[in-house]
């Protein structure tokens, strides 16, 4: 297994509890440091992002609101992230955050795993 994410410290935004950890294993499982997971806003720090993590996965919605906002403050801090949602017929979206990458529900672990470790300037490794 490549370990694309080795060493990063990544906030995941996901309100969904199964998917949160799945996605938590999977950053483990390439090497990611630390894994964070915030279900809820309300459980982040703002002015703590760009000390705190190297990169970010931001589910659109969390429990019927939407993480647009708090996207734009990461852009804001210049902290890479990726938007992994099931919202993925949004063009505004895309025209609001252009070159941010749009991984849509459901997504395979490695197409996520690339999305963010191309976010923070990975590539994979050809297996030889």
């Amino acid at each position: 297994m490549s370990l694309l994410l080795n060493g990063l410290r990544v906030l995941i935004l996901e309100d969904e509890f199964l998917i949160a950890m799945d996605v938590e294993q999977l950053c483990r499982d390439h090497g990611a440091s630390d894994v964070s997971i915030a279900r809820d806003l309300t459980e982040i720090d703002v002015s703590q992002v760009k000390a705190a993590f190297d990169v970010a996965i931001v589910d659109l919605m969390l429990n019927g609101t939407s993480t647009v906002e708090f996207a734009a403050t990461l852009r804001d801090h210049k902290v890479p992230f990726v938007f992994a949602s099931g919202y993925s017929d949004t063009p505004e979206l895309l025209s609001a955050f252009p070159g941010v990458k749009l991984v849509a529900k459901p997504y395979s672990g490695e197409d996520l795993v690339e999305a963010v470790a191309s976010t923070c300037g990975r590539t994979s490794v050809p297996a030889s």
